[in-house]
């Protein structure tokens, strides 16, 4: 199977050479793309120095924006699947090879990295909040996802031009809601998730209950008014 892995990048220059070399010493036998979502640091100016493949947007996107292009560069490269790893190093490559024969063995359209699967979540505000969004999507879909808020997916190539094309396809449990109602193929396979070690995270605790309000009233309600054919999970 023919995988890109996607990084992208906003003010990550104290993380991006540290993620990219494990990156390329764990599986080196995949390709790779950094998206530098509009950065104001050296996350480009790095990724120049050190020969990275680089998709530099010179203007800020926001993740969404970011993932699309990189989704839109896999589908036109002709990958069979592309992976998001984020920048700040929290996703650790060792599982890519493991969630990559799930898919390409059950054909998979998506294949997520849980922290939930194999293990109970300690019980905090922000575990609290993703398994609300857990619940939310099993009631609309009658699917059993245990880590909708994992950022590491995998998505196969029916859906590259779906992310990549389809405006609002964005890396979010909503999203996910959608294409599960829309007749996607959803695994999930058992990841461990590291802190971040440098810059700040954008979720601050206000962010996160903005966000996890917004994605429940997204997947109980809003969701249901987008049809059904604008995804064309398996028609991609």
């Amino acid at each position: 199977m023919k995988l890109l892995i996607i990084v992208p990048a906003y003010n990550e220059s104290e993380n991006i050479v540290r993620v990219i070399e494990e990156l390329r010493e764990t599986v080196p036998g995949y390709d790779y793309v950094v998206v530098n979502d509009g950065s104001v640091d050296a996350t480009a100016q790095l990724c120049r120095e050190h020969g990275y493949p680089l998709i530099d947007l010179r203007v800020n996107l926001g993740l969404t924006g970011a993932l699309q292009t990189g989704m839109r560069y896999a589908w036109e490269e002709g990958y069979d699947a592309a992976i998001q790893i984020d920048a700040d190093g929290q996703h650790d490559p060792k599982y890519i090879p493991e969630m990559a024969e799930k898919m390409e063995k059950n054909r998979d359209d998506i294949v997520i990295g849980s922290r939930f699967l194999e293990g109970k979540r300690q019980l905090t505000p922000r575990t609290a909040g993703n398994a609300l969004l857990d619940w939310a999507i099993r009631l609309t879909t009658g699917k059993k996802v245990t880590d909708s808020t994992s950022g590491m997916r995998m998505y196969g190539k029916n859906l590259l031009r779906v992310m990549g094309f389809n405006i609002n396809s964005s890396p979010e449990p909503d999203t996910l809601a959608y294409l599960l109602r829309c007749g996607a193929r959803v695994e999930e396979s058992p990841v461990v998730m590291r802190e971040r070690t440098a810059g700040e995270s954008y979720l601050n605790p206000w962010r996160s209950v903005r966000y996890m309000a917004h994605m429940l009233s997204s997947i109980l309600i809003f969701q249901w008014f987008r049809r059904k054919g604008d995804a064309n999970v398996h028609n991609g």
